[in-house]
């Protein structure tokens, strides 16, 4: 295993990215980082520079427009990363699915890796999402390793 991918398991940079909607899932995102449940005791560290991030938090319905910037920063962060749909309009597009100006999903825009259905998502199921993260990057790191030699 390489230096790069043993530091990502060990201290995972997070890049929490709200397109828009209730901020319901985007609250229990933030809830995370707070004493009671404490993503850091696991090395995780939320960033704010997409060039930083390890894992993309998305949350919220997809727009043309947060769609633009969400590849934007998808297409930033470097390789291997891994991107987390957190509620179920960051899945589906939720109640909205139907709506004219909104995509179904933040698939529709970047590729995802795990999804998170619920509304809104139990902090619980981000902190767990987020370490099965850490394993697709170890995943994702060997790969892209092996092509790059």
């Amino acid at each position: 295993m390489s230096l790069v991918a043993l530091s990502r398991k060990k201290s995972p940079w997070l890049l929490h990215f709200e397109t828009g909607g209730c901020n319901g899932c985007a609250i229990e995102v933030w809830a995370c980082l707070t004493p009671v449940y404490d993503v850091e005791r696991f090395g995780m560290v939320n960033t704010g520079n997409p060039k930083h991030a390890d894992v993309l938090i998305v949350t919220g319905c997809v727009n043309a427009r947060s769609g633009r910037v969400l590849r934007n920063l998808y297409s930033q962060m470097p390789e291997p990363k891994v991107v987390i749909a957190v509620g179920v309009c960051a899945c589906t597009g939720g109640i909205f699915h139907d709506s004219y100006n909104l995509a179904p999903g933040a698939d529709r825009a970047i590729p995802v890796d795990i999804y998170i259905p619920n509304c809104a998502a139990r902090p619980e199921a981000i902190i767990d999402s987020v370490l099965h993260a850490v394993d697709l990057l170890e995943e994702k790191g060997r790969s892209y390793d092996a092509r790059r030699s």
